[in-house]
C-alpha cells in the first residue's frame, strides 16, 4: 500500500517562502508520475508541478519562476520550494503519485496573508 505524507504547510506573509515535503512509503522510483496539486478554497484541484514519466517537469503557468519541484530518491521524498508567495497561492496542497493507480496524500494547508 502506498502512503504519501505531506508536511511543511503553514501561514506566511505575501512574499515569503515555504518548502513542502512529501514522504513516500517505499521507493519513489516506482512511480511513473509524481508531483503536487492544490485546491484553493471553493475551487477545483489543480496541477502545480509534476515530474512526468519521461523525467521532465511541468509547472502551472501561475507558479513558473516561483516554485521548484525536486526529489531526493535516497530519502523517498518529494519537495516543493515555494518562493515569492502570493495570497492566491492559498490552498490545500496535495502530493500525488501514479503507478498504475493514483495515490494522494492527506494534504497540507498553505495560507498566504496579504
Amino acid at each position: 500500500q502506498v502512503q504519501l505524507v505531506e508536511s511543511g504547510g503553514g501561514l506566511v506573509q505575501a512574499g515569503g517562502s515555504l518548502r513542502l515535503s512529501c514522504a513516500a512509503s517505499g521507493s519513489i522510483f516506482r512511480f511513473n508520475v509524481m508531483g503536487w496539486y492544490r485546491q484553493p478554497p471553493g475551487k477545483q484541484r489543480e496541477l502545480v508541478a509534476v515530474f512526468t514519466s519521461g523525467g521532465s517537469t511541468n509547472y502551472a503557468d501561475s507558479v513558473k519562476g516561483r516554485f521548484t519541484i525536486s526529489r531526493d530518491n535516497a530519502k523517498n521524498t518529494l519537495y516543493l520550494q515555494m518562493n515569492s508567495l502570493k495570497p492566491e497561492d492559498t490552498a490545500v496542497y496535495y502530493c500525488h503519485a501514479r503507478m498504475g493507480n493514483y495515490y494522494w496524500g492527506q494534504g497540507t494547508q498553505v495560507t498566504i496573508s496579504s
